[in-house]
């Protein structure tokens, strides 16, 4: 390796983060100035962007984010919070908590955070403020609860990570120390998903009643009504069937993740169309605006992203990393805390899609090393980028939530501080029983 490759490439990534560059040209002109520094030619950079794109799972992404657009439009996302929302009964915090269940079955269909937090929100958070809740804490449930869209599949995130994992073999040595690993697909990432993920939405429902509890904010004056509750699930049996037919379809072995998205386009417009007929042309347009849009902007970090990991892998960065963490210790449960630590710290400040490219080739290593599953590993690591959703400096969530509630990103950033504390118990607890995450594939024969 080069000796100074590693302080050019990081160096110059860090100068344009400060200067406040995008990160998708932060990565790209860092990776650019270490392949100048090290003499390869400039097309070659072209070569390695083409070849992230080529990959058939990555097809998936597109998709489905045109899936939960449409969805959208269609009123599937609507009936589904109304679900959640007759559920929510005379009980302390109920609206809250149904705030956060909605988010759950949201991220079934949209596999974004953002787009869980913008979609809930703009039902959810006026309804809990004219129930008395106060505006910063309508938005912060909101907030945290949205982080729950990448955890629960289908997953972009865990599409992202299943690419970047699929080309990292585990070391001899790990194999010989902790026997065979399991092979890293996208289908086990959305099957080892569903019990971390309500273990993450278990820890934030216990914390919102104890602090509804403090707070005094109580139920609707209406009992908690079958009848409702029924009638809700009638109206939105369509969009209930939404992630039975997608991730049914995937598990049985009908059709693969990549499928599976195109799938779901066809569902959500027969039912928007035929059932619904809420889904218009004119609709259709602006879910293929919002698609292309979204959708370039994730292919553009994913190519910066995999050039500069590219460069990490070729200059044997991930080895040294994993070589110096382990000489510190090779406690797993002191790595786990590392892990787990340094990427709360770096959803902070990065992109989840960009953040895992990026830490994937570096991570990995450590993690077979120790005698990780990747699998786990996918899982715990996407769980704790999830919360960089609700913490500034980045917290995409707190502004979407922010823009809702008309309150100010400061005192909802404050208000949602307990909640991420909550979260990070959630994926100690997820991090430290592996069979969290590993039991469902073993299950299902995965």
């Amino acid at each position: 390796m080069n000796e100074h490759v590693v302080e050019v490439l990081f160096g110059s990534f860090a100068l344009l983060m400060v200067l406040g560059a995008p990160i998708t040209v932060a990565l790209g002109v860092a990776a650019l100035a270490a392949m100048y520094y090290l003499g390869d030619n400039p097309i070659k950079m072209v070569q390695m962007a083409w070849s992230s794109v080529g990959s058939f799972p990555l097809m998936a992404l597109p998709s489905f984010i045109l899936a939960g657009a449409l969805m959208e439009a269609a009123g599937l996302s609507r009936r589904l919070i109304n679900v959640a929302e007759s559920m929510a009964g005379p009980f302390t915090g109920g609206l809250s908590a149904a705030t956060i269940m909605a988010c759950l079955f949201f991220g079934a269909i949209s596999g974004s955070g953002p787009a869980t937090t913008a979609a809930v929100g703009m039902l959810m958070i006026p309804g809990m403020i004219r129930n008395g809740y106060g505006r910063d804490y309508a938005a912060s449930a909101t907030a945290a609860a949205g982080g729950l869209g990448i955890v629960i599949p289908p997953s972009i995130p865990m599409i992202i990570f299943g690419i970047s994992a699929m080309g990292i073999a585990p070391d001899p040595a790990a194999v010989e120390a902790h026997g065979q690993f399991q092979s890293v697909s996208i289908s086990k990432m959305f099957i080892a998903g569903f019990l971390p993920g309500a273990v993450m939405a278990g820890g934030l429902l216990l914390m919102n009643y104890v602090r509804c509890k403090r707070r005094g904010y109580h139920g609707s004056s209406e009992p908690l009504s079958l009848r409702k509750v029924m009638c809700a699930c009638y109206q939105g049996f369509w969009a209930l069937m939404a992630p039975v037919v997608i991730l049914g379809g995937i598990y049985t072995g009908m059709f693969t993740p990549t499928e599976a998205a195109i799938v779901a386009i066809f569902y959500t417009l027969f039912v928007g169309l035929f059932i619904y007929r809420e889904l218009n042309i004119a609709e259709v347009f602006k879910a293929l605006e919002a698609t292309t849009w979204l959708a370039g902007r994730v292919l553009l970090v994913l190519f910066a992203a995999t050039i500069f990991g590219r460069i990490l892998v070729e200059n044997n960065v991930p080895g040294i990393i994993a070589g110096g963490i382990l000489s510190l210790t090779t406690n797993p449960y002191a790595i786990w805390a590392l892990i787990i630590g340094m990427l709360l710290i770096v959803g902070m400040f990065m992109e989840t899609l960009a953040a895992i490219m990026i830490l994937v080739p570096v991570m990995l290593p450590v993690a077979y090393m120790v005698g990780i599953d990747p699998i786990h590993f996918g899982i715990v690591m996407i769980c704790t980028l999830s919360v960089g959703f609700q913490t500034p400096p980045l917290g995409e969530n707190l502004f979407i939530a922010s823009g809702i509630s008309g309150e100010s990103i400061e005192r909802i950033s404050v208000t949602a501080l307990p909640f991420a504390v909550a979260s990070t118990v959630a994926i100690f607890i997820i991090a430290l029983f592996p069979q969290i995450a590993l039991w469902l594939p073993a299950v299902l024969g995965y």
